[in-house]
Order: C-alpha cells, then sequence, then structure tokens
C-alpha cells in the first residue's frame, strides 16, 4: 500500500499495534494534526518529513499523490477509527482504495461508552467536528453544521457526537433550548480521553450544560429521557392546527391536504416549497413525511404567518424554515425543490409556475389547490404556454354532520388539484 491511514490515540505508542508502530517508525512522510504529530515526535525516523494537515486539508492528496511518484512510505495519523466521521473515506474517495490501506484504533466514541457503561450497538453517531456552525436559530436550513444532528435527535434515543472547539456541548444543549428540547434529554461528557487530565460529566441536565465550559476535547452523549410518542405522519383533523377563521378555518382540507401530499410524491429526503402556506398545514405534515429532507414555506399575511409559527412548535417540527413575505420574494436563496405545493398564489400566479418549472428538480412535481374556475384556467393556459406535462382531479368532499339522533352529510367546497412537471431537464 503506498499510503497507510493509521488510527492513533493520547495514549501514543502504548495504544498501537506492532504492526502500526513499526508503520510510523519506518515512514519517510508523516502527516497528521499539530498535537498528533507532537504526541509521536520521538517515534519518527530522523530524516521524516511533517505535513501538519492543520488548515491544510485539502493538500493531503496532492502530498500523497508526490509521495507515491516518488516511492517513498507515508503515513497519516487519525484519531481513533479513521472511517468513524474521519479522514479515511474523504482519501479513498479521493485516491482509491487500492492506494489507502486503514489500521483503524479503538473510536473514542467507544471509549466513551466503555466510560459510562452503555451499550453502543444502538447508538445513532453524529459528527459536528467542523468549522464553526455559528449558534443556532429556530428554521436554520441544511447548510447549518448543527441541522443534521437535530433531525437525529428526533429520530433517535441515544446519539453520540464528536465535537469541536466551536461546536461545543454548551452550544448543542442551547440548540435543544431553542428548539424547546431541553427537558426531553440529558447529557453526557467525557473530555480529554487517555489523558491525564480525563474527566467525566455525567447526566447533566440540557439547562446546566448550556452554560457550562468544557475542555475542547471532548465526546457528547445524548440521552433521552423516555421514549416518545411517534407523530402521525399526516391526515391530522383540521381542529388539531391553529387557524385565521373569518368564516371557516382558512387551511388546506384534511382530505384535500391528503391528495395533495399523495399528488407530491414524496421521499425521505425531498426538498419542499409550500408558496402561501397559510396556516402551514400541508408543508409542516410534508416536514414530517420528509425527515431527511427539508421544507421552506413562504406566507405573506401576518396572521397566517404567526399561526404557521405556532403550529410548527407545537408539532415540534425542526426541518421547517417559514419565511414572512410574498411569493417569490426570497425563494431565490433556497434549495431546489423536489416538490412545490401551491395553496396561495397573491396574484402572482405565472410567476410563480414558470419559476416553479424552472427550480424544479429533475422528475419534481408542482402541486397546485384551486376553488375558482378563473384561478383553475388560468393556471392550466400557463402550463400549455410553458409545455409542462399537467392533469388535474377534483376533490368534492362531504363530511358527517349529526342532525337530532342522527347523521346527514354536509358538503365542502370543491378544489381542483393540479399537477405539473416540466419536460425539459434544469439548465
Amino acid at each position: 500500500m503506498a499510503c497507510r491511514i493509521i488510527g492513533v490515540l493520547d495514549n501514543g505508542i502504548d495504544g498501537l499495534t506492532p504492526y502500526a508502530l513499526n508503520s510510523i517508525k519506518e515512514a519517510d512522510i508523516v502527516i497528521g494534526g499539530t498535537r498528533t504529530l507532537e504526541l509521536f515526535k520521538n517515534t519518527f525516523l530522523s530524516s521524516v518529513i511533517q505535513y501538519d494537515l492543520t488548515g491544510q486539508f485539502t493538500q493531503i492528496p496532492e502530498w500523497i499523490t508526490q509521495a507515491i511518484d516518488k516511492k517513498q512510505q507515508l503515513v497519516v495519523l487519525a484519531t481513533g477509527d479513521p472511517l468513524c466521521h474521519g479522514i479515511a473515506k474523504y482519501l479513498i474517495d479521493k485516491l482509491g482504495a487500492d492506494i489507502c490501506e486503514v489500521i483503524p484504533n479503538v473510536s473514542t466514541i467507544q471509549l466513551a461508552c466503555a466510560r459510562l457503561g452503555i451499550a453502543w450497538q444502538e447508538i445513532k453517531i453524529c459528527s459536528v467536528h467542523s468549522r464553526d456552525a455559528d449558534e443556532w436559530v429556530r428554521g436554520a436550513e441544511p447548510s447549518h453544521g448543527l441541522y443534521n444532528l437535530l433531525q437525529q435527535l428526533k429520530q433517535h434515543q441515544i446519539i453520540a457526537v464528536f465535537t469541536s472547539p466551536e461546536n461545543s456541548p454548551a452550544r448543542i444543549a442551547r440548540m435543544l433550548q431553542i428548539e424547546n428540547m431541553a427537558s426531553a434529554f440529558t447529557i453526557s461528557v467525557v473530555c480529554n480521553i487517555l489523558q491525564e487530565t480525563e474527566s467525566i460529566i455525567e447526566s447533566l441536565s440540557i439547562d446546566e450544560a448550556a452554560e457550562k465550559n468544557f475542555s475542547e476535547l471532548n465526546v457528547v452523549i445524548l440521552q433521552a429521557k423516555e421514549k416518545g410518542e411517534a407523530p402521525i405522519l399526516f391526515g391530522l383533523e383540521d381542529s388539531s392546527f391553529y387557524q385565521r377563521k373569518p368564516d371557516k378555518g382558512l387551511i388546506t382540507k384534511r382530505e384535500v391536504r391528503i391528495s395533495s401530499l399523495a399528488s407530491m410524491q414524496l421521499r425521505r429526503d425531498s426538498i419542499v416549497w409550500d408558496i402561501g402556506a397559510g396556516s402551514g398545514s400541508v408543508g409542516l405534515e410534508a416536514a414530517h413525511l420528509c425527515s431527511d429532507g427539508h421544507v421552506y414555506a413562504i406566507e405573506k399575511n401576518e396572521g397566517d404567518f404567526v399561526n404557521a409559527l405556532k403550529n410548527q412548535q407545537k408539532m415540534k417540527v425542526t426541518n421547517y424554515t417559514l419565511l414572512h413575505n410574498k411569493a417569490p420574494q426570497g425563494t431565490e436563496h433556497w434549495m431546489d425543490p423536489d416538490a412545490i405545493f401551491v395553496g396561495g398564489s397573491g396574484g402572482e400566479l405565472a410567476e410563480l409556475i414558470t419559476l416553479g418549472l424552472q427550480r424544479l428538480r429533475r422528475n419534481g412535481r408542482l402541486v397546485m389547490n384551486f376553488v375558482t374556475l378563473e384561478n383553475m384556467t388560468g393556471a392550466t393556459q400557463v402550463l400549455k404556454e410553458l409545455g409542462a406535462e399537467w392533469s388535474f382531479v377534483q376533490i368534492s368532499v362531504s363530511r358527517s354532520q349529526p342532525i337530532l339522533h342522527m347523521h346527514r352529510l354536509a358538503a365542502e367546497n370543491p378544489v381542483w388539484i393540479v399537477t405539473a412537471q416540466n419536460k425539459t431537464e434544469q439548465v
């Protein structure tokens, strides 16, 4: 092998197999972080060339390629198991598995679980060991460094987290406070593993952790206090949503909502736009269905915007960004969608259809609800002019209503559901 990627720990050579130790001793070139190179400096050949990868991550493949060309023996020092949120996958993807030999060590996650007496076979492992993600804000998008961790906390009972100096246990705790999840978890932090200053801080409350300073080298274990009840994914009763009620509630009714969500052909990782969100019912149920995706919603009416926010908090939906604006303003910053739902157009229907079909990903779907013949006709005319592939259904629903000791049917307004796809690929 031209490149050996060796997992090391803070107990230095005591934690290495003879094979791994000999590989380090015989290397012509060693690549590692500042702290790791210092830890093994007395082990290297006197002639060794050292590359500090701190701040130069993208340079590593080039260094390795140069060493291969010169037929030099090279090792990369990584922490713990290099294939568990480590450097090994990056290098294998860049250079190929035939060039890289991985010599793993015990993961620091394993060591942290051993210290706490936690069986780790069912743990979900996450990493926020990256650039400074900044503090969490409600409605943050998938690009935020803490986003994936928050979504996993909604789905798993125990989460182990690789942190970084900036993305610290305290920052994670503050995110849970912001999302009203502080009472649902405890946090344990194992610091400076295998160093003389190793410490174990077990079962802190989230509120305590949010105010505490921790050593920069740590592993976090988050544990749910009890198994939460799984949410209803879609088809909630209309009455379960906060909604504006000048007459009947301004909400996409349950039966129409179900059909509209089905028309969107959602997947677990879909990116969804909800245009004219109203009380948020369609977008929030889409967020439940797309647990590994994200929903962007926009609503111009202040009262409806407030209700949608209240519904988001009530439903504890975290993969949802709500914008108070008139579409399409603000949508230019959103990720391209797999599905778009238009519940209200604010008089900009032709523009929204054109924009939606331009931004949709391959095989994406644009779904629109109409209750007036004029809007339905206007939409289909635009779709024809754009050469889109489209179809529609009409939903006519009657709900039972008590009358004395019996029941009768009360009709709801019929709704047209138009589904469109762009025949052309995105440019």
